[in-house]
């Protein structure tokens, strides 16, 4: 018999067949059947007949679904020949298939198991991975027929396609929990038949003229084959996608199927130019979203609860990879679909601030230095790609992606709660599990958006024109940030990892956060210098000059130092003219003594950016301000720039000697001709020398100067005004920080006679003046000095019994600060002196002695045990991570800096306001006035008042810790209510004032 008669009365037989085993057996001759002899009809007709002979059984029966493998193995074999003839009937043999055995799926996963229904499943899943392998095989044979024709044949490939995807969606879901005997083949065959999915939607969609699916246009409207394209892609994004989440959840096991559907989304989602706009894009950024936070959840709980050792590499890579993974496709949806992803752009931002804050707040753990590293080198660049994808879209209007800037660096409205400080890294862990709306202010999240802001600056040649401008506006919230004080402790003592370079030569970089910070500033400037931001920035700059948070003036300072250095010599030399004529105008003998006065502070900017400078304005400058003049005003500018740091050793070797011998011929003029009219003066010049001994010696200077020390005292002892007694101690204490520079003036004659009368001063007066206390700090450094010179250790011994004496007087301070300054000396003088009988120099009553508990009951003992701690601290090297103590001493520093920032601020509205008031008389400010007779009786009045207070306070003899302190705080308010009642009796004294 012909094959070709053979294969019609097999086919035949298989209609008329009443037995599923009967159709089995006829179904397998058809399968090993040699095909010469049927003609192309006759497979075609077989075809067409193959999903009549489908058996819809509602239990699983071995049987029946040999059946219908053997039916899937004949369409199977026969496709190529006859997919042309028949393509509905096998796409619908393809989609009933699925249909099937998705429904038996769920049904035999829910089923009871024994031996019988072991078998059933064993059949069923083999079945299943026939169903996928020709479905696979389907997708891949309609790739040489991109052209489908009709409307009806269109749908029909929907649904195949649908119903495909859902059985694979479910397969995979299952393939490893519950069928994993069959697992891997599964997910094998499940790549196959996505990858040819994929190929097929792209190859139809590059047969659309896309320029009729404008989004404008209806559905309805739309030509027949860009509505199959479009509704034909949009369930394979929309089923790969789901897949994806699953072979996320699938913990690494399913990488090749996790890769080929994420990158079949965003592959899909380019085809058409992004123009699938009836595709829920909105919906899968929140699902990449949510698989990218998911891992470091994960992470942040198990190393909370489990965190026993050092996080390899390894392991931070297998958390932090696939993150980067699901970044980069949110990076890529959100550039291609600009308008979905900002109604999202609360989250996406919320995103980028926890993946901010775990990196910093890992880096600072002992354990976890290695996973920061890694997290910083995968995920820096890419997470601020993610902001970036949305505000360089050309697509989103300039108010938007304000919108996007403002969600990240604003502190409005920022609830009250833990901060980074508070934080632990269980604590962490909850900041993954908070909505986006419960989290965004947090203020644990403030040093997150520092960080990030940051990397804005550090990576700005990436952002466009219109957000370099938007980011210079946003300068003023960085200096704002800076001085909310859990921000101010961590600037100072956090450390970031920060990637430098980019591929092979990129490097790893731990460096404090204030330093990253300054250091972003710059690179900023370089980027905007030739931009229209460059203008807003000088602003910026010049606007914050005098900024009253000293952390912030620094910032600002930096980049003034960093414009000086690199600008063009004219523009350097303008600004400073322009800083040096300011200088002039506010200088005044009182602003000079208040280091925090416009004056001193304009005179401390001045000398840090002439550091930067050429050589040239160095003595431009010196010679401008200071020159060979010795006038008071000479003197005042002098004695500013000295004291803040004037690089004196910038100066040409010419003018630097000739200061130098100008300086010490006016000083050694003014010591010999020595009286109390020339006493102002002499503070200056003693404070200039001083600063000129500690930076280059002066060893020309001799005895005279000691003598000069011993005038001084005569003259505070001998003097009955109170003025002349307050500028003898000044200078009395710039004296001494003279000598404590120049070793050789230990080894005179006259230092013994130096000795007693400092002794004289610190120790022999009865009621010790209200302002002593200012010159502690020079005594220390004198004494510190005294290695140099010879001393006998017996009572007898006038001078050592005073040197005692002394030391007792600095060592018995309660007062922290003078502790450290007693200490710090006498740690220096017992590390070199030749002395042997160091206990000589402690007393019993030593501040350190006390027991802290009750303050009363002293020890040397005890002193002894301090002071040992006290140099082991002094030489240990510094710990990267800060202690508690250490942060919550910051934080108490930092919010006593704000309260000055906000009352800086208020001062500064109040002026403006009242320089903003209306006088209607315009010749009112030149008109004179005689001061009522009232205010110069009341200035006497108060006068009165003061000798009370001061009398009060002499006969207050404080012998406890708190009293002390309060006697100093006293003593320094007085002094400060002497200077306001002195400037009010000048003003009474006046007959008129303008």
């Amino acid at each position: 018999m012909a094959e070709g008669n053979r294969f019609q009365t097999i086919l035949d037989s298989i209609k008329s067949s009443e037995t599923v085993e009967d159709r089995i057996q006829l179904f397998n001759d058809l399968v090993t059947l040699e095909m010469n002899g049927a003609s192309d009809s006759e497979c075609t007709s077989l075809i067409k007949c193959l999903t009549t002979f489908w058996e819809d059984f509602t239990c699983l029966d071995v049987t029946q679904c040999m059946l219908n493998g053997s039916i899937l193995q004949v369409a199977l074999k026969h496709m190529d020949i006859c997919l042309s003839g028949c393509m509905p009937q096998i796409l619908s043999l393809g989609a009933k298939a699925s249909v099937w055995c998705g429904k038996h799926l769920k049904m035999s996963l829910l089923s009871t198991e024994d031996s019988q229904e072991e078998e059933h499943s064993s059949v069923f899943y083999k079945l299943l991975l026939e169903i996928l392998r020709f479905t696979a095989s389907t997708f891949s044979a309609l790739l040489k027929f991109p052209d489908f024709g009709d409307k009806e044949l269109m749908n029909i490939v929907e649904t195949f396609t649908i119903e495909a995807l859902n059985l694979t969606k479910d397969s995979i879901s299952e393939a490893k929990q519950k069928i994993p005997s069959f697992g891997p083949d599964i997910l094998k065959v499940a790549h196959t038949l996505i990858d040819a999915v994929i190929k097929l939607c792209k190859g139809g969609s590059e047969l659309v003229n896309w320029d009729t699916s404008d989004a404008n246009v209806l559905s309805l409207d739309r030509p027949t084959d860009v509505k199959h394209a479009i509704n034909i892609t949009k369930c394979a994004i929309d089923k790969l996608s789901q897949i994806g989440v699953i072979a996320a959840n699938d913990g690494g096991n399913s990488v090749n199927i996790l890769n080929v559907s994420w990158k079949g989304v965003v592959s899909l989602l380019q085809t058409g130019g992004g123009r699938f706009a009836d595709v829920n894009v909105t919906n899968i950024v929140l699902t990449l979203l949510a698989l990218i936070t998911e891992p470091l959840k994960c992470a942040a709980e198990s190393w909370s609860s489990s965190l026993r050792e050092t996080v390899s590499v390894t392991e931070a890579k297998r958390v932090f990879v696939p993150v980067k993974f699901f970044l980069i496709n949110a990076v890529k949806i959100c550039s291609m679909y600009p308008h979905q992803a900002y109604t999202v752009y609360k989250e996406i931002t919320h995103t980028v601030l926890m993946i901010t804050s775990f990196r910093i707040f890992i880096g600072n753990e002992n354990l976890l230095k290695c996973a920061s590293s890694v997290i910083t080198d995968l995920l820096e660049e890419t997470t601020l790609d993610l902001v970036l994808s949305l505000l360089h879209s050309d697509q989103l209007k300039l108010k938007q992606k304000l919108e996007v800037l403002d969600s990240l660096f604003t502190t409005e409205g920022v609830s009250e709660g833990p901060t980074f400080a508070d934080c632990n890294i269980a604590w962490v862990s909850e900041i993954f599990c908070s909505s986006c709306e419960g989290m965004d202010r947090a203020r644990i999240l403030i040093i997150s958006r520092v960080a990030l802001f940051i990397n804005f600056l550090r990576y700005s040649f990436r952002l466009d024109e219109d957000i370099k401008v938007s980011i210079v506006q946003k300068l003023h919230w960085i200096l704002d940030i800076l001085s909310e004080e859990d921000v101010y402790c961590h600037m100072l003592v956090l450390q970031l990892p920060l990637l430098y370079g980019s591929g092979k030569t990129a490097q790893l970089v731990w460096q404090p956060m204030f330093s990253s910070l300054l250091q972003a500033f710059k690179t900023f400037m370089i980027v905007i210098y030739s931009s229209t931001a460059w203008g807003e920035l000088e602003s910026f700059l010049l606007e914050n000059f005098f900024h009253p948070h000293f952390l912030c003036w620094e910032v600002i300072m930096e980049c003034w130092c960093f414009v000086l250095r690199h600008a063009e010599t004219q523009m350097a030399s303008s600004i400073i003219t322009k800083l040096c004529s300011l200088l002039k105008v506010l200088a005044s003998s009182k602003s000079v003594f208040l280091s925090y006065s416009s004056f001193r502070k304009l005179a401390r900017s001045i000398c840090l950016l002439l550091t930067h400078g050429a050589e040239s304005m160095v003595n431009q400058v010196y010679m401008s301000l200071v020159g060979d003049g010795r006038s008071e005003s000479s003197l005042i500018l002098c004695f500013s720039l000295l004291t803040e740091g004037f690089p004196f050793d910038l100066l040409t070797d010419e003018l630097r000697n000739n200061s130098i011998q100008r300086i010490l011929s006016d000083y050694f003029d003014f010591i010999d001709n020595f009286d109390e009219t020339t006493l102002f003066i002499y503070y200056y010049f003693n404070t200039i020398l001083a600063i000129f001994c500690s930076q280059v010696g002066l060893s020309d200077i001799d005895a005279r100067t000691l003598k000069f020390l011993v005038s001084i005292t005569c003259n505070y002892k001998s003097s009955e005004d109170k003025a002349i007694k307050d500028q003898c101690l000044r200078l009395f204490s710039e004296t001494l920080g003279i000598i404590s520079y120049l070793k050789h003036l230990y080894a005179s004659n006259d230092i013994g006679q130096v000795i007693k009368a400092v002794e004289n001063i610190f120790i022999s007066d009865s009621e010790p003046p209200a302002n002593l206390y200012k010159c502690k700090p020079n005594l220390a450094h004198f004494m510190s000095g005294l290695i140099h010179m010879e001393m006998l250790e017996t009572d007898d011994d006038a001078k050592s019994r005073a040197v005692w004496e002394l030391y007792h007087c600095l060592l018995r301070e309660r007062h922290w600060a003078f502790i450290h300054l007693a200490m710090t000396a006498f740690g220096y003088f017992a590390a070199r002196t030749k002395c042997n009988q160091l206990w000589r120099f402690v007393p019993q009553d030593a501040a350190l002695a006390y027991d802290i508990v009750s303050g009363v009951e002293a020890n040397k003992e005890r002193f002894m045990a301090a002071f040992r701690t006290f140099l082991n601290k002094e030489t240990a090297l510094l710990t990267v991570a800060p202690c508690p103590d250490q942060l919550e001493l910051l934080v108490r520093e930092g919010l006593m800096l704000k309260q000055m920032v906000h009352k800086f601020s208020a001062i500064a509205e109040e002026r403006q306001g009242f320089e903003s008031m209306e006088i209607d008389d315009k010749n009112q400010s030149n008109k004179k006035r005689k001061l009522p007779d009232g205010i110069s009786r009341g200035v006497e009045l108060l006068k009165s008042g003061l000798k009370i207070l001061g009398d009060g306070l002499s006969q207050w003899q404080p012998n406890q810790f708190d009293t002390n302190e309060l006697h100093v705080k006293c003593m320094t308010q007085i002094s400060q209510l002497e200077d306001v009642i002195s400037h009010f009796e000048e003003l009474a004294g006046s007959s008129e004032v303008q």
